[in-house]
């Protein structure tokens, strides 16, 4: 987690010289490169069928990214992890069959409540547009877990994945060259792009396969829930973010929400659902028997 979010920390300070399409174009295809080095899919045996099937989820992974690093621009990193983690709670209390989870939905909607202009005192500071993209991120995120769960059914293993982030690259792109043009290939920033991907992507990749053969998957997911609070925390160390009290309860109610349906969750239930490795994610994680590629962007 510190090392996702350091990573979006990073490539928020790339917006003055890229522009958040850039930077986003930047790490979704420089991650795409990555896992095809390491994986070495052959794409060519995927069927259109199995195309069919990988184009919404890399769409969704795509605008997922883009939507949530445009909400960067507004909002400091941790109340925009905060916001979109409201997408799986939601998609969890969809799929859920258990009463108990409305009452941990309905917390984190204090959380969301607190944090938008409604919510009381330091509210106000917030952008009502920086809320707007973050839950755009958030609805992005729960399809891009729905698709990336038939992804995963129909192509087990990497290739799904991979070939999923290289859609991702593609719809990112023309926004990206719009936005950023020739410096993109500035060897300077394509440095830097690197930087963001490794953090972002292969390092977390790799940490989070261990730490599933070491802990049990409840375990997992309960600690996953307290992303937004180190992001929070990255984005103060690095990018001299400061938030209100109100707006550290706000996080609060929602990592203790995301916590408690994750614990009182049944194998391939709901904690299935959220157990959402990344908010801008390009690798796959799993629960319960129920295998999902998910992540965190970022």
């Amino acid at each position: 987690m510190l090392s996702i979010q350091g990573g979006a920390a990073f490539a928020k300070t790339l917006f003055p010289t890229l522009g958040a399409a850039g930077t986003t174009t930047l790490r979704v295809t420089l991650a795409a490169a990555l896992l095809l080095a390491v994986f070495r899919p052959n794409l060519r045996r995927l069927t259109r069928a199995d195309w069919a099937a990988i184009a919404p989820y890399g769409a969704a992974l795509g605008l997922m990214n883009l939507a949530f690093y445009e909400s960067l621009r507004f909002l400091p990193l941790g109340l925009a992890v905060t916001l979109e983690f409201l997408g799986p709670l939601l998609l969890a209390l969809a799929l859920s069959r258990r009463a108990a989870d409305v009452g941990w939905v309905a917390l984190a909607g204090v959380g969301i409540a607190l944090i938008a202009p409604i919510g009381g005192q330091g509210a106000h500071q917030v952008s009502p547009i920086g809320i707007v993209l973050a839950l755009t991120a958030g609805a992005l995120w729960a399809a891009y877990i729905l698709a990336g769960g038939a992804v995963g059914r129909r192509v087990p293993g990497s290739t799904g994945v991979v070939a999923g982030m290289v859609v991702a690259a593609l719809v990112t792109l023309p926004f990206g060259a719009v936005q950023a043009g020739p410096a993109l290939l500035s060897p300077a920033v394509l440095l830097s792009g690197l930087a963001v991907a490794a953090l972002s992507s292969a390092l977390p990749y790799t940490l989070e396969m261990r730490a599933l053969r070491a802990i049990p998957a409840q375990v997992f997911g309960v600690m996953m829930s307290l992303e937004p609070a180190l992001a929070a925390l990255s984005g103060l160390l690095f990018l001299h973010e400061r938030l209100t009290g109100v707006q550290w309860v706000a996080m609060g109610c929602v990592v203790v929400a995301s916590a408690g349906i994750q614990l009182r969750g049944k194998a391939g239930g709901s904690r299935a659902i959220l157990f959402a490795c990344l908010p801008q994610p390009p690798y796959p994680g799993g629960a319960g028997g129920a295998t999902f590629a998910l992540g965190n962007v970022d």
